[in-house]
């Protein structure tokens, strides 16, 4: 096991856009400057997307139903999501890293890891290259983002929530050890709310209680997850940006404004869903071998059906796949989501591979 002191010293920033499809709604629409807004659903049914920041202090956060965010804020204004706008503003902020380096690790549409050790403006400070960013970023789209900056990606997305919104933090290799044990257990990223409450009734609160405990013990309650939560606690995450990610699926889907209940309503919808996946496929000139349909309830219930093929599948046999998931067994409430989608691909898989790296001063 690779030792602190001995773990290669990259420059890593994470940008993380600030509330990002609410911004942007905001940016587009003044009059909703300044108020309590979330992008998706209705005051009747739905999942927030994205929540404004006037809108978080009432305790609305993305996923959560927007019935229950109209009850929070009966003042909140809900706004239907444009992803090709959002789209369109990302493709412009992810020309703006590449002004700066070609390791580029996009996550989603409004965060990205970049790799800036080596970089095209041939600065060598990282907290200086990610304020570039970030004004560059403000300048040319009107949003703001907030960076971290670290030696690797795990304390480069940690410290990128210190100081949101519009705000960037760096954790020096020197600091970390002291900074993660203090750190809550539930601000740990990659821990998540079930890991966190399992570890605490173990007596894990903090970092410091996490390192505490041996690698066997960690393995042993957390399985193989248990490496992972032990080397992060000490600083070591070896992950390299990769600016080519893997893609493991394909897919859309739609949530309902009205549940589906007759399967002449849920084939009928299914078939958009279906054209949108085949215009991906398209687009990406990708295949999958296995197609996978994917069911919610009206309770929140969630089922998927898949079937696994010795071919790719063309269009139309994606379709009829589909429809047989459907068929295939009752369905047994009415459906608010319908999902299509398809795995197995056609992409070899990249080999994680962590190179021998020289030591590399970290200038602020």
């Amino acid at each position: 096991m690779a030792e602190p002191e001995k773990l290669p010293v990259r420059k890593i920033i994470h940008v993380d856009m600030d509330a990002f499809y609410a911004s942007v709604e905001q940016l587009d629409h003044p009059e909703w400057r300044g108020k309590p807004l979330v992008v998706g659903g209705n005051e009747a049914r739905g999942v927030v997307a994205a929540a404004s920041y006037e809108a978080r202090k009432y305790g609305i956060h993305s996923a959560m139903s927007s019935a229950l965010a109209a009850k929070k804020c009966p003042h909140l204004i809900f706004a239907p999501h444009r992803f090709d706008r959002y789209r369109e503003i990302s493709h412009q902020i992810r020309e703006i890293f590449f002004e700066f380096t070609d390791l580029v690790e996009p996550l989603s549409l409004d965060e990205a890891f970049l790799d800036v050790t080596e970089n095209k403006k041939g600065l060598k400070s990282a907290i200086l290259i990610a304020r570039q960013i970030r004004e560059k970023i403000k300048e040319k789209t009107g949003l703001n983002a907030s960076a971290g900056v670290s030696y690797n990606k795990f304390l480069a997305k940690t410290a990128s929530d210190l100081n949101k919104p519009n705000g960037q933090a760096v954790i020096l290799p020197e600091e970390a050890a002291d900074f993660l044990e203090k750190l809550p257990i539930g601000k740990f990223f990659g821990i998540g709310k079930v890991t966190a409450e399992k570890m605490q009734k173990l007596g894990i609160h903090t970092g410091k209680d996490l390192k505490e405990y041996s690698l066997q013990f960690l393995t042993k309650k957390f399985g193989k997850s248990g490496l992972h939560y032990f080397n992060i606690v000490r600083g070591i995450h070896l992950s390299e940006v990769q600016p080519h990610r893997v893609r493991k699926s394909l897919s859309a889907e739609n949530t309902f404004e009205k549940d589906l209940i007759t399967l002449a309503e849920m084939e009928e919808n299914l078939r958009p869903i279906f054209e949108e996946v085949i215009r991906r496929i398209e687009k990406s000139g990708i295949k999958g071998r296995t197609v996978t349909l994917k069911l919610k309830y009206s309770d929140f219930t969630l089922q998927t059906r898949s079937k696994t093929l010795e071919q790719y599948p063309e269009k139309e046999m994606i379709w009829q796949i589909g429809l047989e998931l459907l068929r295939q067994e009752d369905i047994p409430k009415p459906v608010r989501l319908l999902g299509l989608g398809i795995s197995n691909l056609n992409i070899t898989e990249e080999q994680v591979h962590f190179g021998e790296q020289l030591r590399i001063p970290f200038d602020l």
